[in-house]
């Protein structure tokens, strides 16, 4: 969050938190529903409603990321003034048109508080874009409205509406007062205490404040700005949902203990956590991208992905913080029934979550591999200023490499390749500087930015290149990064860039899989020299391996996340033997390591003594943030897009349906992995949270996959590549990869009970 946009939300969260809002909202809603003109005034008076307009015109001149940063505040606190209806969309569609004195004049009393308007658009239910189905008619001659409005908020104690209507052939928008004859208003109770209207304009007074196409993109415009802020208040509702019933579970004592101690209930929660910081993530992306002026189709997708999520996360969360607050939740008294309520109404407010995927499916182009540039040759120089290149240059640029490089028949295979089948390719990225597009600049590697990192991953994915055995990079080179010496990182660094050194894992044993501090694999001190005895499993690339960083135990005297350290070894050391394992797809992917008396230097420890635990931790947070990467999805969204393209499936809106939340869920995890690559890059820790994204991330390939096998009928149930006419495809690879994705790492189970007691801190 910018400095600016903090600075708004701590004012936001100081103001709305010295009054008790819900106890406002129970009042207001035993009144008939309403709002308080003085808190409104106040509100104006702390500039909220002053931040999208220009200087010239009287307001901050600030954008989308400030106007959100408050509304997540006011979703936070359940504030009963409608802030987006009343503040956000009739002042921002004022802005967007040109000046006037009527329009001037209206606009400087909605900025000061004095006046209070809403906007009048809808005329039927599930009505998504501004200025579809309007009758409501404008007399320009005599100055008078004619028809009906609904679902029109604010409307009780308001000074005037913002209407949108037909004056001949062209579009008009006129400002009409509540105390005009003609006009009336008919409230209706909303489910959480406001009142929703319906407004009767039978040749009521009105005043023109302009006409024509302006109209409607201007008002299209800020329909998506408010959208988004509704999407920011939406937010605010489900995180502050998520911390409320996380309090009760710590405080609420049955058969004994702790209701937060028990797994089901600690579970249920995470999975609250994960929606919750999903939407954030979501939000983040929404406002950055908002704030760069797209196009208004690209402006509408932003603003339907992200009310999609956020109003699924509200309405989600707060339902299961009922459940688990109980008897409780369910009373008025209470109020997390509260910000339920009002994530069913905003949920339903301009369009609900389903109707803003599937707009999203029609506004959103499928995702498919774009095809390669032609043109000038490209400069593949990795020495580049990535930071400032744009991203669409950056892509372009990606995909002409893959076009000049990457071997045509070796796109979207199916299982992991071993290094006999990507050395190839991996010395190609090697020579050309691209191979370590994460690591710093200073230890070899092109250093990019987060957006770019994501970028390259998309472009991989959807040019379907194949992953090599890359352990070496994504998780020996980041450990020696920060816990290695210099001789360390001299010496394995440029063999892993030059692939020299392919590198496999030794943490996993018989009885140590998930719990790794009971690892038994024993290192012994003789010299200058460790002498390694034991065990490992499931060693990913293990025949391809020529080296291993592994857990081993070096001191038994301790508790057992005491005793560990973190060694390197040589796999063609005397004393170790390697046995393949078959997995359930029939293939050599991981082995039985065995070793008898090996000799291991004392000059391959990393991080001191006994301090491999913490080696570990942090090594385990890089592992977790390569499978939380959005690679794996984003994949086999490919090729669930592809094989629907050859079986006809894309026109069928129940599948469309199904497809499009796969999508979102996909774009929605590369925003949350965007957040902790940054992280990364920062060479801060990554925190224990880098858990929810390992579960969400295998959990929507799963469903990826999971719906790749429905679609695919009969030949979901085959083995190998098949291609014919009906299909070009092996179709179960990503199922089989994805169940074992949801198991190392530590198990998604693992996972979440480290949220539950690390992140969300419930009792044990």
């Amino acid at each position: 969050m910018s400095e600016s946009s903090q600075l708004f939300a701590d004012s936001a969260a100081d103001y709305l938190g010295a009054t008790d809002q819900r106890q406002r909202v129970r009042r207001l809603e035993d009144e008939g529903g309403g709002f308080d003109r003085a808190v409104w005034q106040e509100i104006a008076g702390l500039g909220w409603l002053s931040i999208p307009v220009a200087e010239e015109d009287g307001g901050l001149g600030l954008g989308i990321a400030e106007v959100a940063a408050i509304a997540e505040q006011v979703g936070r606190h359940l504030l009963p003034e409608p802030f987006v209806d009343a503040g956000v969309q009739p002042i921002a569609l004022l802005a967007q048109l040109p000046s006037s004195p009527e329009r001037d004049a209206l606009l400087a009393r909605l900025l000061g508080g004095e006046t209070i308007a809403g906007v009048a658009w809808q005329e039927a239910a599930g009505t998504l874009e501004a200025g579809a189905r309007q009758t409501t008619s404008f007399d320009a001659d005599a100055g008078t409205l004619s028809g009906c409005k609904r679902f029109v908020r604010p409307g009780p104690g308001a000074d005037g509406w913002l209407v949108l209507a037909r004056q001949g052939e062209e579009a008009a928008l006129v400002w009409a007062e509540a105390a005009s004859a003609g006009v009336a208003l008919e409230a209706h109770l909303g489910v959480d205490g406001s009142a929703l209207s319906e407004l009767r304009f039978e040749r009521s007074s009105a005043v023109r404040i302009a006409q024509g196409e302006a109209v409607i993109a201007a008002l299209r415009q800020a329909t998506e700005i408010a959208r988004i802020a509704q999407s920011a208040e939406l937010a605010g509702m489900a995180r502050r949902s998520l911390e409320l019933t996380r309090d009760y579970l710590t405080t609420r004592v049955q058969f004994g203990k702790p209701i937060g101690s028990f797994q089901a209930l600690q579970h249920r929660l995470v999975d609250g956590l994960i929606q919750v910081e999903l939407a954030s993530a979501c939000l983040r992306d929404a406002v950055a991208a908002a704030a760069n002026g797209p196009a208004p189709e690209a402006l509408a997708a932003i603003a339907s992905r992200a009310k999609a999520r956020c109003a699924h996360a509200a309405l989600e969360m707060a339902r299961m913080a009922i459940q688990l607050h109980g008897a409780i939740g369910t009373t008025n008294e209470y109020d997390i029934g509260l910000y339920f309520k009002r994530a069913l109404l905003l949920g339903s407010r301009w369009g609900t979550a389903s109707a803003h995927r599937q707009r999203y499916a029609q506004l959103q182009a499928p995702a498919a591999a774009a095809a390669a540039p032609a043109g000038a040759q490209e400069d593949f120089s990795a020495g580049q200023d990535w930071d400032a290149m744009p991203e669409a240059d950056f892509r372009r640029k990606v995909r002409a490499l893959f076009a000049a490089h990457y071997p045509e028949a070796r796109r979207h295979m199916p299982y992991r390749q071993s290094w006999a089948e990507s050395r190839d390719w991996y010395l190609t990225l090697s020579r050309l500087g691209w191979i370590a597009p994460a690591w710093p600049r200073e230890h070899g590697g092109m250093g990019l930015p987060a957006d770019k990192l994501i970028a390259y991953i998309e472009e991989t994915e959807a040019w379907g290149v194949a992953r090599s055995p890359d352990q070496g990079l994504v998780m020996v080179g980041p450990i020696l990064m920060r816990f290695g010496n210099d001789e360390q990182r001299a010496r394995f660094l440029p063999p892993i860039l030059a692939g020299e050194h392919v590198w496999t894992q030794g943490y996993s044993e018989p009885n140590a899989g998930s719990d790794l501090a009971s690892v038994r694999c024993e290192a012994v001190i003789d010299g200058d020299d460790f002498i390694v005895n034991g065990q490992k499993t499931w060693t990913t690339w293990g025949a391809d391996g020529t080296h291993m960083f592994m857990l081993v135990r070096t001191d038994k005297s301790v508790k057992k996340q005491a005793g560990i350290s973190f060694l390197l070894l040589d796999l063609k050391t005397p004393g170790v033997t390697v046995r393949p394992i078959r997995n359930i797809a029939g293939e050599r992917e991981f082995c039985e390591v065995f070793f008898d008396n090996v000799r291991v230097p004392r000059a391959n420890l990393v991080g001191g003594l006994n301090q491999g635990w913490t080696v570990a931790k942090a090594l385990l947070g890089f592992e977790r943030l390569f499978t939380g990467s959005p690679k794996h999805s984003q994949h086999t969204l490919v090729q669930v897009e592809k094989l629907a393209r050859q079986r006809g499936l894309l026109e069928d809106p129940v599948f469309r349906a199904r497809f499009t939340e796969l999508q979102l869920d996909t774009a929605d995890l590369g925003a949350a992995y965007a957040g902790f690559a940054e992280i990364a890059k920062r060479g801060e820790p990554i925190p224990a949270s880098i858990s929810m994204l390992k579960i969400w991330s295998t959990e929507t390939w799963e469903r990826l996959a999971l719906l790749l096998v429905e679609i695919a009928d009969e030949y979901g149930g085959l083995r190998d590549h098949t291609r014919n006419g009906e299909i070009d495809m092996q179709v179960v690879a990503p199922l089989f990869n994805c169940l074992g994705a949801k198991i190392f790492a530590g198990s998604n189970e693992i996972q979440r009970g480290i949220l539950a007691k690390q992140v969300l801190e419930l009792p044990v």
